[in-house]
């Protein structure tokens, strides 16, 4: 006898004569009641270390010249079809109509949309729709600047997926903070898989 159908006779000798547990529930929890799921993302978002601004839609445009600004931000690549409003005039707005790899790391930073976020695990989904481009555009580069509409805004990972429809079936991005690794030792590591800084503009 394997070690293997050792332990799961033992396991089976353990549960005979137990009940039958029945399936499983499918029922998953709603994790909010309130219809306002944004401060949730915003605490989750802060919780990962990514710098989290909430204002009025009016002021995106001012807020994005001022994180550029103190990031230090000269040359930041946009998806093409980025709404103008958002593009800061501070800076050299570089659209990427095929950036190789090289000239996306050249850039001081990126700033796009999203496709949606999730408020329980902290998380932006990218789906590569107009406001937000390529993947590459959004991995390679050292900052990322994200708006994310109160809109679009969902409480947890379920309701997530049933909002992407069929853009489910499609390569997607999920991001939950900057990126970071751990190695057996924790000491973490940030930049590894994608940019170190993550800048959320939460807008109403």
């Amino acid at each position: 006898m394997s070690a293997r159908e050792e332990i799961l006779g033992r396991v089976r000798s353990a549960l005979a004569g137990s009940p039958d547990p029945g399936p499983a529930s499918r029922g998953y929890r709603r994790i909010m009641e309130t219809a306002d799921v944004a401060p949730l993302l915003c605490e989750r978002l802060a919780d990962y270390k990514a710098e989290v601004h909430r204002l009025p839609a009016l002021e995106a445009p001012r807020a994005i010249s001022e994180i550029c600004a103190a990031h230090h931000v000269g040359r930041l690549g946009v998806p093409p079809e980025l709404r103008i409003d958002w593009r800061p005039g501070s800076v050299d707005v570089i659209e990427d109509h095929g950036l190789s790899p090289r000239e996306l790391d050249g850039l001081d930073g990126v700033l796009t949309g999203c496709t949606l976020a999730i408020a329980e695990t902290g998380t932006i989904v990218l789906a590569a729709g107009p406001d937000e481009g390529r993947r590459a555009l959004t991995l390679v580069p050292d900052l990322h600047v994200c708006v994310v509409r109160e809109s679009q805004i969902v409480d947890g990972v379920p309701a997530a997926f049933a909002a992407l429809g069929r853009l489910a079936t499609r390569p997607l991005t999920f991001v939950s903070g900057p990126s970071a690794t751990s190695d057996i030792e924790l000491d973490r590591v940030e930049g590894v898989h994608g940019p170190r800084t993550l800048v959320v503009l939460v807008i109403r």
